[in-house]
């Protein structure tokens, strides 16, 4: 049985504005339907390559009616005309790096209670990785899923970044562009409940989400996932010629 949607103006206003003009300029190519639970709480975690992001694996699971609350950056909650539509789309702002994002966990944890689905996208914001690889993940989907108990549904994607990509102000619409989305069957996150939540559990089974992720967009634009992920944090080697 599918979950009813209950969703109020803003959500469906940018379903209505928004659906048609990524029909016109992509191209589909979904696959892992089957994946995502079609009633109760689910946390879905993506890999991160471009700010149009939301919006295709916001449809994907739209059609599926499971539509997504986002834990979103506080940053985008302060300004109209965004904030109005955050805001009345019932999306959960979370204030980074600030002992205040606990309050969006449990915000998130009440919604996955309520059967609702939110998406997290761990690396926190697009990937900084030169091949576009997945970065090292934060530790909010990993508490979250530790917390609630719910099912953990891994998500990559491919070509929003041909369209925009990260910090470019001009998309590229024509020809349309495939867009390759790949929903996996959910983590299995045994190993880390019922144990002590160190900051070393939540690292490793945050890397163990984020390789879940990385195995799928292996599957969906080839080549090889790098052995370790990469973190903006730290500075690249220096050349001994330097």
């Amino acid at each position: 049985m599918r979950q009813r949607v209950r969703v109020g103006f803003w959500y469906r206003f940018v379903v209505a504005v928004a659906k048609p003009l990524l029909w016109l300029f992509t191209r589909r190519d979904r696959h892992g339907e089957e994946n995502v639970p079609r009633t109760g709480g689910i946390i879905v975690v993506a890999n991160h390559v471009s700010e149009l992001d939301p919006f295709m694996v916001g449809e994907f699971l739209w059609d599926l009616r499971r539509p997504p609350r986002f834990l979103a950056k506080k940053e985008l909650f302060r300004k109209a005309p965004v904030k109005w539509v955050m805001e009345g789309a019932k999306q959960i702002p979370v204030d980074r790096n600030t002992t205040d994002a606990a309050k969006s966990l449990a915000a998130a944890v009440d919604a996955l209670k309520a059967g609702e689905c939110i998406l997290v996208y761990p690396e926190g914001s697009a990937t900084r990785d030169p091949e576009l690889w997945p970065m090292r993940p934060r530790t909010g989907a990993a508490r979250l899923a530790l917390l609630s108990g719910a099912p953990v549904i891994p998500i990559a994607q491919w070509g929003p970044q041909l369209i925009l990509p990260y910090k470019a102000r001009k998309p590229k619409l024509l020809p349309p562009t495939k867009v390759s989305i790949l929903a996996g069957p959910p983590v299995d996150l045994s190993a880390y409940v019922d144990k002590p939540v160190t900051a070393e559990l939540l690292r490793d089974a945050s890397e163990t989400i984020m390789r879940s992720v990385s195995a799928l967009l292996v599957e969906i634009r080839g080549g090889s996932a790098p052995d370790a992920f990469y973190d903006p944090r730290t500075p690249p080697p220096v050349s001994e010629s330097a």
